[in-house]
């Protein structure tokens, strides 16, 4: 067993944990064995844990400490035990090696040392009797791919009409407060042309061609009137980009299909259907001047973008738990998605804080500052007693 409140060595202890998410990585283990892991640990510090499945063989671990007394705030920590796979990685991915003040490891900094530090905050608040409400500690399935793991712990606390006043999702922020971070949408717009030989230029329709004059379109799209629309004071505009595209039969033949997969970045106030509108009205302008032009814009998947206003309480409390502790309080946006959208969509206000950087997230060479994980406790030790407390 763990020293109590160990936040470096659970960090540790969870990054040597393979939990890569089998529905990015075909064959992998999930988090089952992460979460055995976390869970043991948690009941060990003094915590009620339940370790309960989002989907098959795919656990969520809710853990809770405090007295629940009336009129005492609820405060929820969330991280996710999923990582992504590990090819092009440039060192063992799971040894968990310390050099030089870092802690090496796919996972390391998304984010399992951020889920190590909210776990070891909330043990010492509760051990200090400074926990007079609830904090709820989760750590669940499956964010990489389609956040299964927090879709299923908001429908399991409205099922129990359970109240949870705020969130903090530790991710890597470098220790910024982020309150805001984009959304998401993925479209599959399929171009329809008409095969006929390479000759026939009086039969044939060459959907390759006219996906280069939708795309033509998109481009201004993403380069002018994006730019022109107000933007998100942390995270700027929208954007627009095509990720991938296959078309085509033959050198000798018009292609029948070209198809594009696109991804739509959104801002706080933009939504996927108002996206596919957009692609849609594209699609219209081309056809305006090629009546051959047929396409057909479906969208695939979605996240929406999640915001909390700079001057909400909980943002107060995170930077005031900051100075405590002597850190600066830079607040920023994140860049990558993450399941506080979920969380706010529920009516829970949540916010990223956490040790690391996700500049690092799915690279090559991840790792976390070993002193970052500490300094992280610290300050959501004093947020969970300002909060709880």
């Amino acid at each position: 067993m763990l020293p109590f409140a160990d936040a470096v060595g659970l960090t540790r202890a969870l990054v040597r944990v393979d939990s890569r998410n089998p529905s990015l990585v075909p064959g992998a283990p999930g988090e089952a064995e992460a979460a055995r892991l976390l869970g043991g640990v948690l009941a060990g510090w003094g915590f009620d844990v339940q370790v309960r499945d989002a989907a098959h063989a795919r656990p969520n671990v809710v853990a809770r400490l405090g007295r629940g007394e009336r009129g005492a705030g609820t405060l929820m920590l969330n991280g996710h035990l999923d990582v992504v796979g590990t090819e092009g990685m440039t060192h063992a991915p799971f040894d968990a090696e310390e050099r030089d003040g870092r802690l090496y490891g796919r996972g390391s900094a998304d984010m399992k040392g951020g889920v190590a530090a909210m776990c070891a905050a909330a043990a010492r608040a509760h051990a200090a009797g400074r926990v007079r409400g609830t904090v709820l500690v989760a750590a669940v399935a499956d964010e990489e791919f389609e956040s299964v793991g927090t879709r299923a712990l908001v429908a399991d606390l409205a099922a129990r009409g359970e109240r949870v006043d705020a969130a903090i999702v530790t991710e890597p922020t470098r220790l910024a407060i982020m309150p805001a971070h984009r959304g998401f949408a993925w479209y599959t717009v399929t171009v329809h042309g008409r095969a006929a030989h390479g000759s026939r230029y009086d039969l044939g329709v060459d959907a390759i061609r006219h996906a280069g004059l939708l795309l033509a379109e998109l481009d201004l799209l993403d380069e002018e009137e994006l730019p022109r629309r107000a933007a998100h004071a942390l995270l700027g505009r929208g954007s627009l980009h095509a990720s991938l595209i296959e078309g085509g039969i033959g050198l000798t033949t018009y292609p029948d299909r070209c198809v594009l997969r696109l991804e739509r970045r959104t801002i706080p106030g933009e939504s996927a259907a108002g996206a596919q509108a957009e692609l849609e009205a594209a699609c219209e302008r081309v056809r305006a001047r090629r009546r051959s032009f047929d396409a057909r814009v479906a969208l695939d998947f979605a996240q929406p973008p999640s915001d909390v206003p700079a001057e909400a309480p909980l943002v107060r409390a995170v930077a005031a738990a900051l100075g405590a502790a002597g850190e600066p309080a830079p607040i920023a946006g994140m860049s990558a998605w993450t399941d506080a959208a979920l969380l706010n969509e529920a009516g829970i206000p949540a916010i990223c804080f956490g040790p690391g950087d996700i500049a690092l997230a799915h690279a090559a060479e991840e790792w976390i500052p070993v002193d970052e994980i500490e300094r992280a406790v610290r300050v959501l030790e004093g947020v969970v007693t300002a909060w709880c407390g």
